[in-house]
């Protein structure tokens, strides 16, 4: 059975030249949520109503390796949970504007997928006007390594029930990737790592001179239909001490199409529905089929 929410006025459809959006983040592999609260107050000091980041930690992914992507989707819906209903009191019930650092942007894939996997049914693209996935390997090595075991967790499950960008135009696709580091194998430490990692993600098609973020190689970003972001200085992950996807320059760089992406897929939906009569939101339930 899938769970419903009261139906609710979608009066976010009067204002949405001025209208903040709700942000809900999917961390990526291995991170804490902690590690993104300086993002929160950037999101935060760039409008954004409010932010909600989900409660996965690494033990999560840890599981999900041995168990399946089923339980850390669970957790994920459940932070959906939370940030649309943070949406009802700050946004007006606008669709959230979901940001997916890493793996995060394809757990977010998944929440909008309507047919069940993993014994679970979310069908949660009524509630999202925009995916924004910051150096995320959407495409991925079938071979070994860091691809393999993402795409046998969840990529190769997102591409079958929500391949590229499915619900565009009704929900906005922004993938943001990053050429800060040139694999090359006589070059500095950084340089080599860069091709061992970059290897790892999509096989042999990483030869010398790759550019990426130093793990996710730019070309394994590159999801059909999406908005696509180049930055130039970014590194994948926060920690490091270096820029990255959630500092400053970045955020200036990427956050402006995310919010051009999310107006333009609420102002696509208010174009095709009316406020009287509106389809009730499914939210994303963990019921088994």
């Amino acid at each position: 059975m899938t769970v419903r929410e009261p139906q609710p006025a979608l009066v976010w459809t009067n204002h949405l030249d001025s209208l903040p959006p709700t942000v809900l983040i999917l961390g990526g592999f291995l991170t804490a949520p902690p590690m993104y609260r300086p993002l929160v107050e950037r999101l935060r000091a760039r409008g954004a109503a409010g932010v909600v980041v989900a409660n996965v930690w690494p033990p999560d992914w840890l599981i999900a390796g041995v168990r399946g992507v089923g339980p850390l989707t669970t957790r994920s819906g459940r932070a959906l949970h939370d940030a649309w209903r943070l949406s009802r009191e700050a946004s007006r019930g606008a669709p959230l504007l979901v940001v997916g650092h890493s793996a995060g942007g394809i757990i977010a894939r998944l929440l909008t997928a309507a047919e069940p996997f993993a014994g679970r049914r979310f069908g949660a693209a009524p509630l999202i006007g925009a995916i924004v996935s910051l150096g995320t390997p959407h495409r991925l090595a079938a071979g070994e390594g860091i691809g393999r075991r993402l795409s046998e967790v969840a990529a190769a499950t997102a591409d079958e029930a929500v391949p590229g960008a499915f619900f565009a135009p009704e929900i906005g696709y922004v993938s943001v990737a990053s050429r800060a580091i040139r694999s090359d194998p006589t070059g500095h430490g950084r340089e080599r790592a860069a091709g061992l990692l970059y290897r790892s993600v999509i096989g042999r098609a990483a030869v010398p001179g790759t550019e990426g973020d130093g793990l996710v190689p730019v070309a394994a970003t590159h999801l059909a239909g999406a908005r696509h972001v180049l930055l130039d200085h970014s590194i994948h992950g926060p920690g490091a001490g270096a820029p990255w996807y959630g500092t400053d320059d970045a955020v200036d760089a990427w956050w402006p199409a995310a919010l051009e992406s999310w107006r333009g897929a609420l102002a696509y939906r208010a174009a095709m529905t009316t406020a009287a009569d509106p389809a009730p939101p499914a939210l994303p339930g963990t019921a088994r089929v």
